[in-house]
């Protein structure tokens, strides 16, 4: 079997090395040039990735086909493409629909929607697909777990919760801030920090019986500090201002669907 992928940035870099790390059985990785930083590097990682300028050669010649373009460029790069009758095409795109792919690239492919975080790359990230196929979540199996949604809805909803990254990261630069403000070096900040959210990651992975809620109120002790703490983010609006960016990146997928087709259910 041969996997090509059509664009080549951070997703896209992140899936090869995964799949290279977990010897997939791909006969051959076909990945398009750009960006062409990342895709030397993929071919210098394993003499199974080629690189190649020509995104028609990808369709022609892989037996499943990742899109990894930029949303605003996806329509000028992929419809001069011509893919085969009943292709397996995998969309990394997250605001395209199945509609608008079909139009553009055919209704006679078959296309899956996936959204893959970087973990993959460590084969430790979890992807989410829509609609099921066997062939495509035993691939993201390989690179760490992957979820299938029962309905577009669904899989919009995790789309939403897959733009927490930044927050995450956001809310970690906030709190390194503050300690370097009392004085802490910023090196040693973000350490215990990456420790600290580390740990309580992993007591989530090992501790599935339990539900957020209920590890959220076993670490904080009544009246104690992280009690206080959370106290003082929700009175602040903290958990009101997360569901809201949450509402507004849904609307923002609900948005780019077709009017005559709002569920686009398969």
């Amino acid at each position: 079997m041969k996997l090509g992928f059509i664009g080549t940035g951070v997703i896209t870099e992140a899936i090869v090395t995964g799949l290279i790390a977990a010897e997939y059985p791909a006969a051959e990785i076909i990945v398009s040039e750009r960006s062409r930083e990342v895709s030397t590097r993929l071919a210098a990682a394993s003499g199974r990735v080629r690189v190649t300028s020509d995104n028609q050669q990808i369709a022609d010649q892989a037996d499943v086909v990742f899109l990894a373009v930029l949303p605003q460029v996806a329509e000028q790069v992929l419809r001069p493409i011509r893919f085969r009758n009943r292709q397996k095409v995998v969309s990394l795109i997250a605001t395209l629909t199945h509609d608008r792919l079909h139009s553009w690239i055919g209704d006679g492919v078959e296309i899956t929607r996936a959204i893959p975080l970087p973990a993959v790359a460590e084969r430790r990230g979890v992807t989410v697909l829509y609609p099921a196929s066997g062939q495509i979540s035993g691939l993201f199996s390989c690179l760490g777990t992957a979820v299938t949604a029962d309905s577009i809805a669904e899989f919009d909803a995790y789309a939403s919760a897959s733009a927490l990254m930044g927050t995450y990261f956001g809310v970690l630069e906030t709190a390194t801030g503050w300690l370097c403000a009392q004085g802490c070096g910023e090196q040693d900040a973000q350490a215990y920090l990456t420790g600290v959210f580390l740990g309580l990651a992993r007591r989530a992975e090992q501790d599935t019986g339990r539900s957020f809620s209920e590890l959220r109120v076993a670490h904080s002790t009544p009246g104690g500090l992280n009690e206080q703490m959370y106290g003082e983010f929700t009175g602040a609006g903290g958990t009101s201002a997360l569901t809201a960016a949450l509402d507004s990146v849904a609307a923002r997928l609900l948005a780019a669907k077709p009017p005559s087709c709002p569920d686009e259910e398969l």
